[in-house]
């Protein structure tokens, strides 16, 4: 990574699902060859200072080797449940896909098991890559498999995605919208909240419901994270937090990462690549007045989203951190955002 290059630790994004989709001879390989679609790949992570992150694996409602992802908020099917007997196969392929790149890497990629391995990583130059299940339908609700999951390296879960599994409920992708909306925890969800805090796996709040949330806040012994999320009070969208909720967050020394989602930033909620940066810095500014400067980072949801233009993909990472620069941040409150806010949070909560 250039030495100018400010390092960035991402809290969310959707590569290693693109991936597996993608299928063919388009596999782990194609993550060592600069493309021209998608947001992430090596050569554009390292244009851009991209040196870590939280790579989610996601199972679709409609699994379609052949095809990209199409999760329209207007087609239904896009949000019915899946069953653990397709989720806990599909998640095992996005591990074989993180532990392929890692192999065929050379060295230059480590799945990261420990905040401290992450450090290390990212300090020898390499891209350290943390696993993240994103809705937990792959989990058996006795959680038998959770255990067999952590040995092959996950370390951080989101307990729904937005659709209803055995342990929550998630929240619509309607705008606008309020996060109030559906359930919260089952007893299942419950259980799954204290293994976490016992095991040192970092519990993610974002696609949850309000209900869910307050019930995680009250359960858990972790700080409240939402690893994509941004501020109900610019985007009325249910998957962003409202003031309240981010309160919480700050009393538990938790963190939000921001989402760059057009559809989350947008006061209109429109999904319009014509959006620009200062969109995210406003969401920036609002979290950092609710949260602090220590509560708040980036939860891109690359190769999951549609992001800006002028970002454009990882390598456009630079082009955000001089827009902060313009808009009157110092040095190190951006090196927090960029990459120490996440760091700290992972050990804080065990990692």
């Amino acid at each position: 990574m250039s030495a100018d290059l400010i390092p960035v630790f991402d809290g969310h994004n959707d590569t290693l699902l693109r991936l597996v989709l993608a299928g063919g001879g388009r596999d782990a390989k194609s993550f060592f060859e600069e493309g021209e679609s998608g947001h992430l790949d090596l050569p554009r992570a390292r244009k851009g200072g991209f040196c870590g992150g939280l790579f989610a694996m996601f199972t679709p409602s409609r699994l379609r080797d052949d095809e990209s992802l199409d999760l329209s908020p207007d087609d239904p099917a896009n949000f019915a449940p899946v069953s653990q007997e397709n989720a806990e196969p599909f998640t095992r392929k996005m591990i074989d896909m993180a532990l392929s790149i890692e192999r065929l890497s050379g060295g230059d990629v480590v799945i990261a098991r420990s905040v401290s391995e992450a450090r290390h990583a990212m300090a020898d130059g390499k891209l350290a890559i943390v696993l993240h299940i994103e809705g937990v339908e792959c989990l058996s609700p006795d959680l038998s498999n959770l255990h067999a999951l952590y040995q092959a390296g996950l370390r951080s879960l989101g307990p729904v995605w937005s659709r209803k599994n055995a342990f929550a409920d998630g929240v619509p992708m309607d705008f606008p919208g309020s996060p109030d909306t559906g359930s919260g925890l089952t007893d299942a969800g419950r259980d799954l909240i204290r293994a976490c805090n016992t095991m040192g796996i970092m519990v993610d709040l974002s696609h949850i419901t309000e209900k869910g949330f307050w019930d995680i806040a009250g359960l858990s012994t972790k700080p409240l994270v939402a690893s994509h999320s941004n501020a109900h009070a610019i985007c009325q969208s249910p998957r962003n937090l409202t003031d309240r909720q981010l309160e919480a967050v700050r009393e538990s020394g938790g963190l939000v990462g921001i989402n760059f989602h057009v559809g989350f930033l947008r006061p209109d909620g429109a999904k319009d690549r014509r959006t620009d940066l200062d969109q995210i810095v406003a969401h920036t500014d609002h979290l950092l007045e609710k949260l602090g400067e220590d509560g708040v980072a980036f939860g891109s949801d690359f190769d999951g989203c549609t992001v800006p233009a002028a970002l454009g993909d990882a390598a456009g990472m630079p082009r955000l951190i001089e827009r902060y620069r313009q808009a009157g941040y110092g040095e190190t409150l951006i090196r927090k955002i960029a990459a120490e806010n996440w760091l700290s949070l992972l050990e804080r909560t065990g990692l």
